[in-house]
Parts: C-alpha cells; sequence; structure tokens
C-alpha cells in the first residue's frame, strides 16, 4: 500500500526526494492538506504560510535538480514551536501580550535547519511564555484532552500526520510529556548539545530543545541536524556532539544494563500506567536492576521548582511588569511566589542541582540507562486545566540528562503512553541505541 507523503517519516521523505521519487513540493502540499483538513479542530498551529512553505519546497526540488549539494533533511518539512525565532515568520511566545512579534534574526537552530535543506512550515502553539498556563491545542487522538505542554503543537502535529518532526523545548517535561500524551516519540539530549541562541530564555539553567518524530531514527536525525556549538550560549559545549542516527541504527556490543529507580512518589502512577511498565520489566528480568532511589533525590522536585521560578522573573522581568494585565491568573500566581525567593534560597539550589550531576555521573557507570515512566497516565481532559503532571520528568531535566520517550503502551480508554529511558550525560548515542534494542527486544518477546 502507498503510503499518503503526509504519513511518511523524515528518513522516508528524505530519502524518496533525495532519489527523486518525491518531490518536497508534493510532500509539503500534502501536508498543507492535512493541516487545512484537521487543524480547525486541532489547533496545532499558532501560524502558518502555505505560499511560503511551497516556495521554499520549490526551491529544494530546484537545488536536487541542478545536482547541487543537499543536506540531511533536504525538502522535509519541520514545524517549530512558537518560541524560536525566525526572521521571516512572527514569533509570539504563546501570549497575546507578544502579538505579531517579530524578530530580524533567526534562532541558532533555525539556521542550522536551513543549511540542512528542511523547509520551515511554521510556528505551533505553545502554553503562554512556554510555562504552565494550557494553550488551545488538542489531542489528536482525543480532542477532549490535552497534548499537553508546553510543547503542546509540536507533539499534535506530529501526532495529526501534519508534519513528520517538530522541535520543542524542555524546562521540566515539556518534551517528553507532550509525545507521551500524542504517542509520538520524543527526545531531549544532553543539556548543552542543541543551542539556544534565539529561544525564549524561561530557565538559563534549565532550559534545553528537544524534538519529535514518528520513528527512533526521525528524532536521532532531526538532533544531528540541531547540534553544535554555539558560542552565545553559556550552556554550550565546544566538544564533539555524539552521533544520534548512528546510535539510533545499531546494535548494542553486549545487552544493556537497565535500572529502575523505585521513587516515592510513584504512587502517583495510573494502574494502567503502572501495570503496562510491570509488565515491561518482567520481560526483562535480569537485565533490569530494581533498587530504592536515595532520599535526596525526591527533594530534587522543589529545587528544579525554586530555579525555574527564580530565573523566569529575572530573565522575563521587563515583561511580566510592563504587560501585567495581560498574564494569565495561572502565571500571575507562580510570579508572585517566585519573587519571594530569595538570591541564597537560589545558590543553594544551584549547589543541589551541581550535585545530582555529580550523582548521576557515578551512577551510570554501571547501567546503560535507567527505565521510568514518560508521564503518570494517559492525558487529562481539557476540562482540568492543566497540561498533566510533569514529575517524571523533572529530576532528569534538573541534571540535564539525555531523556527519550517511546510510544510503547495504551492506556484503558486506548490513548497512548510513553516509556521513558534516561542516559549518561553526552552519551546520548548510547541511549538511542539502548531505546533501539529495547524496542526490537519487547517487538521480539510479543511475536
Amino acid at each position: 500500500m502507498i503510503k499518503e507523503p503526509n504519513t511518511l517519516t523524515a528518513m522516508e521523505a528524505a530519502a524518496s526526494i533525495s532519489s527523486g521519487s518525491l518531490s518536497s513540493v508534493d510532500l509539503v502540499q500534502s501536508c498543507l492538506d492535512q493541516i487545512s483538513k484537521t487543524d480547525d479542530q486541532i489547533k496545532a498551529w499558532e501560524y502558518i504560510d502555505g505560499e511560503n512553505a511551497l516556495e521554499q519546497a520549490a526551491e529544494c526540488d530546484r537545488i536536487r535538480r541542478h545536482g547541487k549539494s543537499t543536506g540531511p533533511l533536504h525538502g522535509v518539512p519541520v514545524g517549530l514551536k512558537d518560541i524560536i525565532d525566525t526572521v521571516d515568520m512572527p514569533t509570539q511566545l504563546g501570549t497575546s501580550v507578544f502579538e505579531g512579534r517579530q524578530t530580524t534574526k533567526d534562532a541558532r537552530i533555525v539556521e542550522r535547519l536551513r543549511e540542512s535543506g528542511a523547509v520551515i512550515m511554521g510556528k505551533t502553539v505553545t502554553t503562554e511564555l512556554a510555562f504552565l498556563h494550557p494553550s488551545k491545542t488538542r489531542n489528536p487522538h482525543d480532542l477532549d484532552r490535552t497534548p499537553g505542554g508546553s510543547s503542546s503543537g509540536s507533539a499534535a502535529a506530529v501526532a495529526a500526520n501534519h508534519v513528520p518532526i517538530t522541535v520543542g523545548t524542555q524546562t521540566n517535561g515539556s518534551v517528553i510529556r507532550p509525545a507521551s500524551f500524542c504517542g509520538t516519540y520524543g527526545f531531549k539530549p544532553t543539556a548543552g548539545i542543541i543551542p539556544r541562541s534565539g529561544i525564549l530564555k524561561t530557565s538559563e539553567t534549565l532550559d534545553q530543545v528537544g524534538c519529535f518524530g514518528r520513528s527512533l531514527s526521525d528524532i536521532a536525525l532531526l538532533s544531528d541536524v540541531l547540534g553544535a556549538y554555539d558560542q552565545n550560549d553559556i550552556n554550550s559545549f565546544s566538544r564533539p556532539r555524539p552521533k544520534m542516527l548512528e546510535g539510533a541504527l545499531s546494535e548494542p556490543p553486549v545487552t544493556p544494563n537497565l535500572a529502575w529507580l523505585d521513587l516515592p512518589f510513584y504512587d502517583r502512577l495510573a494502574s494502567d500506567t503502572r501495570e503496562g511498565l510491570d509488565a515491561i520489566n518482567d520481560i526483562l528480568g535480569d537485565q533490569l536492576g530494581k533498587m530504592t532511589a536515595a532520599d535526596q533525590l525526591s527533594n530534587l522536585v522543589a529545587v528544579q521548582a525554586r530555579i525555574h521560578e527564580y530565573e523566569i522573573c529575572k530573565h522575563q522581568k521587563d515583561a511580566f511588569d510592563q504587560n501585567w494585565d495581560g498574564l494569565s491568573d495561572t502565571l500571575k500566581a507562580v510570579i508572585k511566589r517566585a519573587r519571594q525567593i530569595s538570591s541564597d534560597e537560589y545558590a543553594d539550589a544551584i549547589a543541589v542541582k551541581l550535585s545530582a550531576q555529580d550523582f548521576f555521573a557515578d551512577f551510570f557507570t554501571e547501567f546503560d540507562a535507567i527505565i521510568a515512566p514518560s508521564a503518570i497516565g494517559e492525558a487529562p481532559f481539557v476540562s482540568e486545566a492543566t497540561t498533566g503532571d510533569p514529575i517524571f520528568c523533572t529530576l532528569w531535566t534538573l541534571a540535564g540528562l539525555p531523556s527519550i520517550t517511546l510510544p510503547l503502551l495504551v492506556g484503558k480508554n486506548e490513548m497512548p503512553i510513553g516509556v521513558q529511558l534516561i542516559g549518561e550525560a553526552e552519551h546520548d548515542g548510547r541511549l538511542l541505541r539502548t531505546a533501539n534494542w529495547l524496542q526490537q527486544y519487547l517487538s521480539e518477546d510479543a511475536s
């Protein structure tokens, strides 16, 4: 059966365009048609310019026909979270306060995407200033449910077959959780691998860039494209990056060792999520080491919140002060609380974060990855006025560890539930290799 172009993975699309069996124009038009059919209900896109996207696609086709050099995403459409600056379309940061905001420079990762040959389709919906207040986007699997946040539209656009890959960000759980709710692959590489210049700064310490896709290879390929040193990003490091796609396509030299940390907040898990994870853990058997987590790991949740809230008030002080009446009550409550955090309390939180990084550096000398929930369960209903609990992402984001969610489980209401793997910092290729092994191992067991 021939696939509709808009349902192809990024890898399939790139290969088809490279071979000449599919044009970028036909692919982009197929995606635009799908968006036209379904986005009135899903509301994944904040801004889209079909004419501009088709012009980019036509140029990609012209370049290929003339035998010029092409990049790894040549002609492939990509969606960007609406906090990532672009010179040719507005970046409105998820709030009417910045309606029509236009920048004169692309974000560093947009430069990387253009260099790779990608077609920038538009801006996907995000929550207000990429924080807590739910967005207008709906979950493609059930329009009465949230897609999660803050990368709401980025996850929904991939799940709805609008585009094969999208870019999001994560300061707590804003890539992994939406990917879990929407049944896509989601990946947040090690902090510092993907540059952040030209992206809304909510927490200089914690903000990290991630991606969504339809396959393990898709998110690995996109991460390879996005990864680069950025001298204007204080967290960016000038060392070679792990080879993501190579990792995702390779087999481990020995059977991986996985760990399950029995953290106190696992009592928040929905029963179907716990049952699914227990079944996977049973299949893994001796390849899984189960242990009680150190008590201090539970305290890291409060540490993450303190850093995030203190820094968003610092970085966005002028925006908050000048536009107070335009902010949601949800955000106002956080700002009021955060302004009570002292500089000493903040410094203590940073010190704890650094000690957490040291703890995990030692931990991964014995294990290839930690296996954990991606979220507490299925996506909540929109009526609950929440984007979901990020608790199962918090520790790993705080420590800057690479994290991936695989769409492996289905809940009692037939909604997707992800399974998360967490790896050692700067060993992202090994994490992707372990994820590839886990998928194959579980598939073989099922057959």
